[in-house]
């Protein structure tokens, strides 16, 4: 079950977020991933809950997983940043924004 959820964290990990270039890892923006059977839970956490991309975001999360686990249902929770995790996120967008 172990090597399951770091293979999972492996697929994830190379999610790059479309306008900083970092990965939702890098930004902090995955947490708390649950594997149960042929499902899978993430938490996907957002400088806003109402940010524009959140769709693409969702999306780009099931395709990863689904492209190497075609038959696992991806549940995704939306979770809103705390103050410190906004500040921190915030920074890290200004010094890697694309142009």
């Amino acid at each position: 079950m172990a090597a399951y959820k770091e293979s999972i964290n492996q697929v994830l990990k190379k999610i790059e977020h479309p306008e900083i270039a970092r990965t939702l890892f890098d930004l902090e923006m995955i947490k708390d991933i649950e594997n149960k059977r042929n499902k899978v839970k993430v938490s996907l956490i957002l400088p806003m809950i109402n940010v524009p991309i959140q769709d693409y975001l969702k999306k780009k999360i099931k395709e990863a997983i689904g492209e190497k686990w075609p038959s696992v249902k991806v549940i995704i929770n939306l979770k809103e940043m705390n103050d410190p995790e906004r500040i921190r996120f915030v920074k890290m967008a200004k010094d890697a924004w694309r142009e």
